[in-house]
């Protein structure tokens, strides 16, 4: 029979744990708060507190032209790396769980190397690999292929775990029932592995929209996205500019979490 004094100990016990999450919380959002009112400060510096409230800095943002252009190359980029990321990490996880016998260990390894390693040697041997093979910086196709590499490990992960969430009796049933294998994957299996796709394409832009070594090593002379932008625009400048770009930044990444929520749904999924 369990002592008097076991109930308190576990409510202090469950008190402690909040109390915990809550500080780790707090400690993870308050950059964030930061520099959200660091971008309404009406003083000419980047500071925290702010001197007062204004909106001229997100002014200052809308009339930079350098700005802006940064930041459509940024989503243009994401977009793209979004659609390719999905596509090859859907298919390769769907091969790796129905079809893949031997080295399922090893080709899941390969798949998910570039997650890994640091990103700044990935950038480096794939901007050696191009100029060996001619391509250079040139263009978007390296910084688009570099995004892709680096964004393609999350959907794998992601349909992997919906894939293996799914009790593969319901496709074996249709199966028996008539269905092909192509009828039987696209009405049972697909619908079901939806939400690992999608959760794995709104990581896929989140990281390709934010990401910082990959784009630069591996952008044009003539290309920035908006990390790179607003780095080097601390070089030279530190007014609440950069706060409000940062800001802009949060809410792209925040409204593509909220529309994944809105229309999809978000929720934990075992990996």
């Amino acid at each position: 029979m369990p002592s008097k004094s076991a109930a308190p100990r576990k409510r202090a016990g469950h008190m402690i744990f909040i109390a915990a999450v809550t500080l780790i919380y707090v400690f993870l959002m308050l950059p964030i708060v930061i520099v959200v009112m660091a971008s309404v400060n009406s003083g000419s510096y980047l500071k925290f507190p702010p001197d007062g409230f204004s909106l001229r800095w997100y002014e200052a943002f809308f009339n930079n032209g350098p700005f802006i252009d940064a930041m459509l190359v940024s989503l243009r980029v994401a977009v793209i790396s979004t659609v390719f990321a999905t596509l090859i990490g859907t298919l390769a996880a769907v091969y790796y769980v129905k079809k893949a016998r031997r080295a399922k260990a090893g080709l899941r390894l390969v798949l998910i190397s570039p997650m890994l390693l640091p990103e700044i040697l990935t950038a480096i041997a794939l901007l050696l690999y191009y100029y060996a093979i001619g391509i250079g910086t040139r263009s978007l196709i390296g910084l688009q292929i570099g995004h892709v590499l680096v964004t393609m490990p999350y959907v794998f992960l992601n349909v992997t775990a919906a894939l293996g969430n799914m009790n593969p009796s319901l496709e074996e049933a249709a199966r028996s029932l008539g269905a092909t294998q192509a009828v039987a994957f696209r009405r049972i299996s697909l619908p079901l592995m939806k939400q690992g796709v999608v959760n794995g394409a709104m990581f896929a832009f989140i990281i390709s929209f934010d990401t910082f070594s990959i784009s630069l090593l591996l952008k044009g002379v003539n290309t920035m996205t908006l990390p790179i932008q607003l780095f080097e625009y601390l070089q030279w400048s530190f007014d609440p500019t950069a706060a409000a770009v940062s800001t802009i930044s949060i809410l792209v990444t925040m409204t593509v979490l909220l529309l994944t929520d809105r229309f999809v749904g978000l929720r934990a999924i075992r990996f």
